[in-house]
């Protein structure tokens, strides 16, 4: 889509897949304001520029029924509107303690889900596995928990904030899989550091997951596939599962969304990279 965001955004232009809004194959048009290129305000461990812009945009009534409504409140871990409080979330799996799965369940976390329509397709295909969606949208939060609650899902959470921040605060081999699709590409040059998939944020993502745990991702902007390679194949303690310098075909479990097709069918290309940590 186009503007872009990391970890969430909202415009439903993204021709690869309408689930996270997150990449488009037009021109993105993100301009300079000055808070756009200073650097937050982050811990006294590392300082990483955000990797997301948070907008404003149109919330349905689904959505704004989830974020309200008691019924829907099992799924939201944290407050859903306005900047998300992360304080206190230090172990995704305590949070399935009381669930069928219960808190030893293989564990995904899915890295700024968007709408949450593929998010909540794998998880209702999965039933075994739980799930934790982190995003910073307040209506695709809405609309991700509208859809788990119609459909009874016991095995999905979603929380509200920074994934960087959050992935701080858990311990070390605590997560199964860490999947990122869709990613802003950040086009720019001076705006690559902003892309999720950098050495810094690599060293924060590889440390929660599990040995043997899986980091996907997925993107439809062809200089951006290239980079990850090029980042993830020099980053020790992850191996490429298709081979150095190799994609991975997309996996039956990332579902193809409508979006994605058209994009295929109009010779747009699609590019999945599976890394394990050794």
């Amino acid at each position: 889509m186009s503007p872009h965001s990391d970890i969430n955004d909202n415009a439903i232009s993204n021709p690869a897949d309408e689930q996270n809004l997150n990449s488009t194959n037009e021109p993105t048009n993100i301009d300079t304001s000055a808070d756009i290129d200073a650097e937050p305000t982050s811990d006294k461990h590392l300082r990483i520029v955000n990797t997301f812009m948070k907008r404003r945009t149109h919330m349905n009534k689904n959505a704004e029924l989830a974020l309200t409504a008691p019924e829907f409140a099992e799924y939201l871990v944290n407050n859903s509107f306005g900047d998300g409080n992360l304080e206190g979330i230090d172990d995704l799996r305590s949070l399935f303690a009381d669930s069928p799965n219960g808190s030893d369940a293989p564990l995904t976390l899915e890295i700024g889900f968007g709408l949450g329509d593929s998010f909540i397709e794998m998880a209702a295909a999965e039933p075994t596995r739980n799930f934790v969606g982190v995003e910073v949208h307040e209506p695709g939060i809405g609309k991700c928990a509208y859809m788990a609650g119609t459909q009874g899902l016991t095995n999905v959470k979603i929380i509200n904030g920074d994934a960087i921040q959050l992935l701080k605060q858990l311990p070390e081999n605590h997560i199964d899989r860490i999947q990122l699709y869709f990613p802003d590409p950040w086009q720019k040059k001076r705006h690559y550091k902003r892309r999720f998939v950098s050495p810094e944020r690599m060293s924060i993502v590889t440390r929660s997951l599990k040995q043997g745990g899986w980091f996907h991702t997925a993107t439809d902007w062809e200089h951006y596939a290239f980079w990850m390679v090029e980042v993830l194949d020099g980053f020790e303690g992850l191996t490429n599962q298709a081979g150095t310098g190799n994609f991975t075909e997309r996996p039956d479990f990332r579902p193809m969304t409508k979006f994605e097709r058209r994009g295929l069918d109009r010779g747009h290309g699609v590019w999945d990279l599976i890394y394990i940590k050794d």
